[in-house]
């Protein structure tokens, strides 16, 4: 069932001039804020990423002809210190076990690299819309640090799109003691009006890809402004920066990326 979403999700991309645009747009943002080198795609599905970036090996849980590898992202079959950068996009809210996730991330980054995370933001308008249209649960309550073992039986596409606002915004300091070596280096709100209105990944779309160019246009003005209480995505970028003991603790070592 899982390839036939992302053979749907690549049919539709193909379909859709307007969920090009728009995530055309994203892939611009996410690669800006990518530094050199070699990037890990994890939930590739319709394995887009490469067309805006160079260097990119394409990951998804199950494997597919288009893709480079099939990988689980609570634990990756990838060497330590593998990659520059972790591309991620409407991945962390469909993981049963980030913290599992980021101790991956730890591993297989390279010093100064980053974690570029586009997912979905929950903020008063789009808490309304995904409550009311969205077949994927809003569950505020959610602990996003809790660890243990993995559900045997739990989908690949089972999620909570609570779980980034709540681990970057209510439970941000817990993650920064949880993960040292991890600097939260940006966190934009993003999505004000193009985005809903072109339905996503569903087959229907209310704006025309020139439409949903010039939303985006102006989305760039407002976020700044408004995107905290309107925005449907956030965007937010890790930095690793590998630590040492001493006799006074862990202390960070800083590298110029």
């Amino acid at each position: 069932m899982t390839h036939e979403i992302l053979s749907e999700h690549r049919t539709i991309w193909y379909d859709k001039p307007a969920l090009r645009a728009i995530y055309t747009d994203y892939y611009q943002e996410i690669v800006a804020q990518c530094v050199p080198g070699r990037s890990l795609e994890i939930g590739g599905g319709s394995g887009n990423l490469k067309e805006f970036a160079t260097d990119v090996v394409s990951t998804d849980i199950v494997p597919s002809e288009w893709l480079d590898a099939a990988a689980d992202a609570h634990a990756l079959p990838f060497a330590d210190k593998s990659f520059a950068n972790i591309v991620m996009v409407d991945v962390l809210h469909h993981l049963e076990r980030p913290v599992k996730f980021f101790a991956e991330v730890t591993r297989v980054l390279q010093p100064g690299g980053r974690v570029v995370m586009l997912e979905p933001g929950i903020t008063p308008v789009s808490w309304l819309f995904f409550k009311a249209f969205h077949p994927e649960p809003v569950i505020m309550d959610v602990d996003p640090l809790l660890d243990g073992a993995l559900s045997s039986d739990r989908a690949p596409f089972d999620a909570n799109q609570a779980i980034p606002t709540v681990l970057f915004g209510r439970d941000r300091s817990r993650f920064e003691a949880a993960f040292p070596n991890l600097t939260v280096c940006s966190k934009r709100w993003l999505s004000l009006f193009a985005y809903p209105l072109s339905g996503g990944f569903r087959p229907w779309s209310l704006i025309s890809a020139g439409m949903a160019r010039g939303l985006l246009q102006l989305e760039r003005s407002l976020s700044p402004l408004i995107g905290r209480w309107v925005g449907f995505r956030l965007l937010v970028v890790l930095e690793y920066t590998p630590t040492v003991s001493s006799p006074d603790g862990v202390i960070p070592v800083h590298v110029n990326s």
